[in-house]
């Protein structure tokens, strides 16, 4: 029957296209479980089928987010995230602007008067 509960965490190909990460945090949580209560990285791995090296990158980020490693917390790595999104879609919408200030050039206005841009 556990099986089936892990079976059940794990996201469909739809859902997983969708996440970055793939796996729900409760299944990131019940992993990082198995490996304090001693599991193996490899058996854990192989008995639910995802790579030692997803593992091993849970283990790390659940380190650094308990200050036992340095790096990056997943706050600050979700902030950091959220604050380069932000960047590109405000340089995006500025280009957007430049171009249309830059069709708009030396064109009358909707009074009729006309007066070039500078």
């Amino acid at each position: 029957m556990e099986s089936d509960y892990w079976n059940g965490m794990l996201l469909s190909d739809e859902e997983d296209s969708m996440a970055r990460s793939g796996y729900p945090a409760e299944f990131r949580r019940k992993v990082l479980d198995l490996l304090a209560a001693g599991r193996g990285v490899s058996d854990v791995a192989r008995d639910l089928g995802i790579s030692d090296q997803t593992v091993y990158n849970w283990r790390r980020q659940a380190r650094i987010d308990r200050g036992l490693e340095s790096g990056l917390t997943s706050g600050e790595r979700a902030e950091l995230h959220a604050a380069r999104r932000r960047i590109r879609d405000l340089e995006a919408e500025l280009a957007i602007h430049r171009k249309a200030a830059e069709l708009l050039k030396g064109t009358t206005s909707p009074k009729g008067d006309a007066r070039p841009s500078t």
